[in-house]
């Protein structure tokens, strides 16, 4: 059992000599970032806070210069997708906000203004503000907003994920865009902001790579009229985290629907003998008294039939882990609360194994036992 992304004129004989100065016009206004693709990096389980809402993967700072040949309107907007009142959107599981400061205009320190839309009033006045989203910022001068030829300023992006966005079976690669936009000289430029997810942080472990020798049988050793249970076999699970996290265990039966005894989500198959015929089904049960984890005294069950919408009060009584319920560990009896964030966690798991009446089955020709599952750690 194995558990296993210029002009040009000419006319004959003249000529025509001279230099005309270009106008100075928006069209030779630079906008330019110091950085057009801000990576948040790789983030997993063990850099966030379990307990907080959100997660803040980070804080990164660019630099912003517009310059014109001659004075012009500075006002820039920020145009991505909203997030809220205050944040831009960050795929559908995070967001991000912009903090502008350190304004110059031609050389001088400035306050800024953030403007709801072009010609507006400011409706906030400070040396820092948080663009909000459908907002432009304009420099300031004696509180009126002021033309110039440079402006230089720093904005701040901060990026968060909702606590649940590890909750991963596959790296993910999280990417948006914005566009920073100066209307009144036309030109823009675009940012870019990645933050990758790394997935599951805990890593399960079996004794004996998982495999569960149950010997030769004899027939003569089985009961023909009904199932023969066999004795018991143990493996040691062992779970090791990168950092405290709440999970849950699953066990999926890689020999679906060769189970005896109906439909119990807590059985698993053994497969099936030359006629077709199911052999028979394992359990795998859990004692909490047989597990220890982290510096915890005791350690009780609890498990939920919801997916963890609800939890089971949490007790010391034996359980087989199931293929739809959710099997976890805390350190409070009776608690509802559901698992509790543990690193590192150990114990025996206990295999019961039944076979079949041997009347059912064809014997004719030797039988494997062909029992096969996978234990899957759930993340909360």
């Amino acid at each position: 059992m194995n558990l296993v992304p210029s002009l040009w004129l000419a006319a004959c004989a003249l000529a025509l000599l001279g230099a005309v100065a270009p106008q100075a016009s928006a069209d030779t206004c630079q906008l330019s970032l110091s950085e057009p693709l801000l990576d948040f990096g790789l983030m997993n389980r063990a850099a966030r806070n379990p307990s907080a809402p959100q997660w803040l993967l980070g804080e990164r700072r660019i630099s912003v210069q517009l310059n014109c040949p001659q004075a012009q309107d500075m006002t820039l907007f920020y145009r991505a997708p909203a997030a809220s009142a205050e944040r831009l959107r960050f795929t559908e599981r995070g967001s991000y906000a912009l903090r502008v400061q350190e304004a110059v205009l031609d050389g001088q320190a400035v306050e800024l203004g953030l403007l709801a839309g072009s010609g507006q009033a400011p409706g906030h006045v400070a040396q820092a503000l948080d663009w909000r989203p459908n907002h432009a910022i304009t420099p300031l001068r004696d509180g009126v907003p002021a033309q110039g030829k440079s402006l230089a300023l720093v904005v701040q992006v901060s990026a968060w994920a909702q606590a649940d966005a590890t909750q991963l079976r596959e790296a993910v690669t999280w990417e948006t865009s914005g566009l920073l936009d100066s209307v009144a000289t036309g030109r823009s430029q675009p940012l870019t902001l990645q933050a990758r997810f790394a997935p599951a942080a805990c890593e399960p472990s079996l004794s004996g790579g998982g495999v569960v020798d149950l010997g030769k049988l004899s027939a003569s050793d089985l009961r023909p009229d009904e199932h023969t249970r066999l004795p018991a076999k143990s493996l040691l699970l062992s779970i090791r985290c990168d950092a405290p996290t709440s999970f849950a265990l699953v066990m999926h039966d890689n020999r679906e629907g060769t189970a005896t005894g109906g439909a119990d989500e807590t059985a698993y198959g053994l497969g099936l003998d030359n006629s077709r015929q199911k052999i028979g089904r394992y359990y795998l049960n859990i004692n909490p008294a047989d597990i220890s984890a982290d510096a915890l005294p005791q350690v009780y069950r609890t498990d939920s039939t919801t997916a963890g919408t609800a939890w089971s009060g949490a007790s010391n009584q034996p359980i087989p882990i199931g293929a739809r319920s959710y099997l976890g560990f805390t350190a409070t009896p009776g608690s509802h609360a559901g698992p509790a964030a543990i690193q590192n966690l150990s114990g025996n798991i206990s295999i019961q194994t039944w076979i079949a009446p041997t009347q059912a089955l064809d014997l004719s020709n030797e039988v494997a036992l062909d029992g096969s599952g996978t234990i899957e750690i759930i993340y909360l």
